[in-house]
């Protein structure tokens, strides 16, 4: 988190859910999101472009960097907008995106966002909300994040019409706006 951040008091989560122009699009939309910036983290290589983590050998996955306003809403319900918004079941994937880039992962900057993010995940997965075991991988972020390039940020409003876009993030995006009208920004 940068210096700016937290002087004001905001914090991060750092989420994969899939490709991340449907996470993206979703936060963007999130009462108390300030920023969100589309990227990778987790892998070994150091600033790797986005056909380097497509292929799948770096070990990044494609997240999301949300910087979000506390006292307009907590980590825990950051948290429970991401799993209602991606399938935390399906293994190095979310629908036809396949590949460990795809994975379901929650990056933390913290022991208390660990402990939170396990806690949310335990209590997913005995409500047995998916109908299947949860996979979401729950790692610190250890520095490890780096934004993606200019074209895929706020990809979706750019390019709403665009193929995937509008078979993939745009459904998804709706049924978010749906189900959370209550944390829309106004």
């Amino acid at each position: 988190m940068t210096q700016q951040n937290q002087q004001a008091g905001y914090e991060t989560a750092t989420l994969g859910g899939g490709c991340f122009w449907c996470t993206e699009a979703v936060f963007l939309a999130v009462q108390g999101v300030v920023s969100v910036e589309s990227g990778y983290a987790g892998g070994k290589a150091l600033n790797p472009s986005y056909e380097q983590v497509c292929g799948g050998d770096t070990g990044h996955a494609e997240v999301v960097k949300v910087v979000f306003d506390p006292s307009v809403i907590g980590y825990r319900e950051v948290l429970e907008i991401f799993f209602a918004t991606h399938d935390p079941t399906q293994l190095n994937r979310q629908g036809a995106d396949t590949g460990t880039q795809y994975r379901s992962v929650v990056f933390t900057d913290s022991d208390e966002q660990r402990k939170i993010a396990l806690d949310v995940i335990e209590e997913l997965q005995r409500e047995d909300i998916y109908g299947g075991r949860i996979v979401t991988e729950v790692s610190a972020l250890d520095g490890n994040y780096y934004p993606a390039e200019a074209y895929h940020q706020n990809f979706f409003a750019q390019h709403p019409e665009q193929g995937y876009c509008a078979a993939v993030v745009g459904p998804k995006v709706a049924k978010f706006r749906k189900k959370f009208a209550h944390r829309l920004k106004a």
